[in-house]
């Protein structure tokens, strides 16, 4: 079991830059580094729309068509925290950012699906407006 917290939402102007960070928490059993995280946002009227992840074993990482070339999702072992770093942002990126854990993904595999993910944060709210 873990428990998340994430930060760094805002609000920022188009092409702006944010570094979101999702850190564990709480009576943690193990480090994020034994777990598949993503992120996945939800604008307001919207379904869940998966972001992107980082795998646990390999570092593999995964971006969503729309935000590719944009955001870089990276892990920091001894901080135990991973960061969700969004370049150019867009209007279309406005939504509530949630970091998730997944413990059953295999080493080097980012399961794309937010159901997959049993641990979630609390979700930053992140709007991008001029």
């Amino acid at each position: 079991q873990v428990q998340l917290g994430e930060s760094g939402g805002g609000l920022v102007q188009p092409g702006d830059s944010l570094r979101l960070s999702c850190a564990a928490s709480g009576p943690t059993r193990r480090p994020l580094n034994d777990y598949a995280i993503g992120w996945i946002r939800q604008a307001p009227g919207k379904e869940q729309e998966f972001v992107g992840g980082i795998s646990w074993g390999g570092q593999n990482t995964y971006y969503a068509d729309s935000v590719k070339g944009r955001f870089t999702i990276s892990r920091d072992s001894a901080k135990n925290s991973v960061y969700l770093q969004m370049n150019r942002l867009k209007p279309e990126d406005t939504a509530v950012y949630y970091c998730a854990a997944d413990w059953q993904a295999p080493a080097r595999v980012i399961r794309t699906t937010p159901a997959a993910y049993a641990y979630w944060g609390q979700g930053t709210q992140v709007t991008v407006s001029s």
